[in-house]
């Protein structure tokens, strides 16, 4: 097994691999065609990825290329539907960063209502000013803290909430009252729902077509005057037209660790409309950046890529079909042989119907087998016929999928 790392990593996952006889090749630079020239050049089964990007160039080049891991839990700097074209599993590590990401934006509603970052900024300049950040801070007990999206994020975030007092309302597609009070707070129908209710409001979803934009006007007018808003999950999330409005029209304060159009050198000069906003508190995309979150990533890649190594499946892939354009279902109970499968697939073959999905599950002394095969077209009678006429063939059954 062959693996690319392009992103930095603590130095045990390299080891981890290389002892279990992975070939390693290590370099935290790539990106685009320097990538995709290492792609070519070391011909790895495997890519293992940060922040790092890999599109159609990348994936394509790939020739040996199988697994796909982001070490983190967004894969939207991915080319998933190249990677499923081309058979090649994408799998991240959803949940292993969720404490570091959960205390980065506990920091945030701290900093913005007690404006930690500005009382240091003058004490560093030389300015006692207690008078000033004495005032206006309405503190956490009892303040209602919104949630729009439930995952692990969300969930640590809720526990930090609770144990500061806080009562906590939240919201997702896939939420219901039952898991709210499991979760032990509220349940909310949507985002202005949550919103409403909410003095402080945090976002945790992943990025994609249907989350895009998805803190606009609407929510962002449904909070009150003065009201905290926190972002730490992605930048496109949040219309930034409609935020830098609320902050300037409505008194929002702001906690923002990522941005749209965020920059791709580690450091440089860089500016951005809603920083030039006081009430506007940014950090450096550094949700995930802790020593702890890093190693859990770390163990959870390799975990995935040993377990892909051992069996063939990847854990928590996220390219794979859930529904399949199989039609029918053929099942044949056969002896546990050589080439009685072989027949079955060229039978299939000649009749033009292509396989979607199968199994081969091998009976205790392995002396029978029975195959489930899903199709996605029906097998002849005479084809059926045919295969339960064989002398290798127990029995054999089509059945018609719902």
């Amino acid at each position: 097994m062959r693996v690319l790392i392009a992103d930095k990593l603590p130095d045990a996952f390299r080891t981890q691999l290389q002892e279990s006889g992975a070939v390693v090749n290590v370099d935290a630079g790539l990106k685009d065609d320097a990538l995709t020239s290492a792609i070519i050049e070391h011909k790895p089964d495997v890519i293992v990825v940060r922040s790092t990007k890999v599109q159609a160039p990348q994936i394509q080049a790939g020739a040996n290329l199988q697994l796909i891991v982001r070490a983190g839990a967004g894969v939207n700097t991915i080319d998933l539907d190249t990677a499923s074209a081309r058979g090649v599993f994408v799998s991240n590590c959803p949940g292993m960063n969720a404490v570091a990401v959960a205390e980065l934006t506990f920091g945030h509603i701290l900093n913005a209502d007690r404006r930690i970052s500005d009382g240091v900024a003058e004490l560093r300049a030389g300015q006692w000013n207690k008078g000033v950040y004495s005032k206006g801070a309405a503190g956490l007990k009892g303040r209602t803290l919104g949630l729009i999206g439930t995952g692990s994020i969300a969930q640590e975030v809720a526990k930090r909430a609770l144990a500061f007092d806080m009562e906590v309302v939240a919201t997702s597609p896939s939420f219901t009252p039952a898991k709210a009070q499991a979760m032990g707070v509220r349940f909310a129908e949507g985002g202005v729902d949550v919103a409403r209710q909410a003095d402080i409001l945090t976002v945790h979803c992943n990025l994609s077509p249907s989350t895009k934009g998805l803190i606009g006007r609407a929510i962002l007018e449904a909070l009150r005057p003065g009201a905290i808003f926190v972002n730490t999950t992605r930048g496109p999330v949040v219309d930034e037209e409609a935020l830098l409005w609320a902050v300037q029209e409505r008194g929002l304060r702001a906690g923002l660790d990522v941005f749209c159009n965020e920059p791709s050198a580690k450091s440089g000069p860089w500016t951005h409309p809603l920083l030039e906003q006081s009430s506007v508190y940014g950090t450096h995309h550094i949700g995930a950046s802790t020593d702890q979150a890093q190693q859990a990533v770390a163990d959870e890649a390799l975990r995935v890529i040993l377990e892909w190594q051992r069996s063939g499946d990847a854990p928590n892939c996220v390219n794979l079909c859930t529904v399949t354009p199989a039609t029918h279902l053929l099942v044949v109970r056969h002896q546990d042989k050589v080439g009685v499968l072989a027949n079955v697939l060229v039978l299939l073959r000649e009749n033009e119907i292509n396989v979607q999905q199968m199994e081969n599950i091998v009976f205790s002394g392995a002396k029978a087998a029975l195959a489930r095969i899903q199709l996605d077209a029906p097998v002849s009678s005479d084809a059926l016929a045919a295969l339960q006429s064989s002398d290798a063939v127990y029995d054999a059954q089509l059945v018609a999928l719902s």
